[in-house]
């Protein structure tokens, strides 16, 4: 029962993440752009516009479903579920945000399923919520994730194009929500441990820091980027994160025959190529009459 109040919870989480990465989308777009240099400034023009405060009153409630499931099954199971949220938000996408989703995208959706059932299939038994971690891998893994999130947001200023700064932006938000859920993963153990003690960790405060940081690269490349492509690496890149991080500072279950090996190797591998696949170029343009936005594919499948 546990196992599956953990999915359930996970899978709420998807549902909201994407709801809320839409509004926020929106919202984004009609507030002043993003300035890493004043944060307090920014975030008062963000919270002034209504759908980006719509946006991120359902995140939260998805930050609660996910800190809830991350309390109950390990990480590696929990981010897994959430990289099906890939297709809710296509889904979502075409049928609540007027966006246009091709034969490619519906071949992405098609294969995140397999790889899902294909996990699902490969598990073994699962015991507890895997909350235990190396120390020094803990350290050494959060400061890798950080160093490459750090390098994405700096990337035009180290020659990359600045047109791509958006999906740039999109992954390094992504990775450094993986580095704050693989703070809120120790912290759940701990506190499971010790009680409200365990908040006196300093995983608190930089899981906190990574939050901070996390959210306005997502603002901005919410501004800067089209919705589907940012939202979509900015998934995988959180969920990618998570997963290796359970299996590496957790030592979330993996299976030992071979026949297991292959079937999860391959669900990570669809996985990963559906996050590529679904994504493709699509790009808003404000409609006629009412201000509505319409979606128009750049690129079909």
């Amino acid at each position: 029962m546990t196992l599956f109040l953990g999915i359930a919870l996970a899978v709420c989480c998807a549902l909201t993440t994407n709801l809320g990465f839409l509004y926020k989308h929106r919202g984004a777009r009609e507030a002043a752009p993003v300035d890493f240099r004043r944060p307090f400034w920014s975030t008062r023009k963000l919270y002034s516009s209504r759908m980006f405060a719509i946006g991120m009153l359902v995140a939260c409630g998805s930050w609660i479903f996910h800190i809830g499931a991350m309390a109950l099954i390990p990480l590696s199971v929990v981010q897994m579920v959430l990289a099906g949220g890939i297709v809710l938000l296509a889904i979502m996408a075409e049928r609540c945000y007027g966006a246009v989703v091709g034969g490619r995208q519906w071949a992405g959706l098609a294969m995140t399923a397999l790889g899902l059932i294909l996990l699902g299939l490969s598990l073994p038994p699962v015991h507890g919520a895997h909350s235990r971690y190396s120390v020094p891998g803990m350290i050494a893994f959060e400061v890798i994730l950080v160093v490459i999130g750090t390098l994405l947001i700096l990337g035009p200023r180290m020659g990359a194009r600045r047109e791509h700064h958006g999906v740039m932006l999109g992954a390094a938000s992504g990775i450094l929500f993986g580095v704050s859920d693989i703070g809120i993963k120790a912290l759940t153990g701990l506190i499971g441990a010790h009680g409200p003690m365990g908040l006196l960790s300093p995983w608190l405060a930089f899981t906190v820091g990574a939050s901070i940081v996390a959210f306005f690269a997502s603002a901005k490349a919410l501004q800067d980027g089209e919705a589907v492509p940012v939202i979509a690496v900015t998934s995988t890149a959180a969920n990618v994160s998570g997963i290796v991080g359970g299996l590496v500072v957790f030592g979330d279950p993996f299976p030992t025959s071979t026949v297991g090996i292959v079937f999860q190797v391959l669900a990570f591998a669809l996985v990963i190529v559906a996050a590529w696949l679904t994504p493709a170029p699509v790009r808003a343009v404000t409609g006629l009459g009412g201000g509505g936005v319409v979606a128009v594919a750049a690129a079909a499948a």
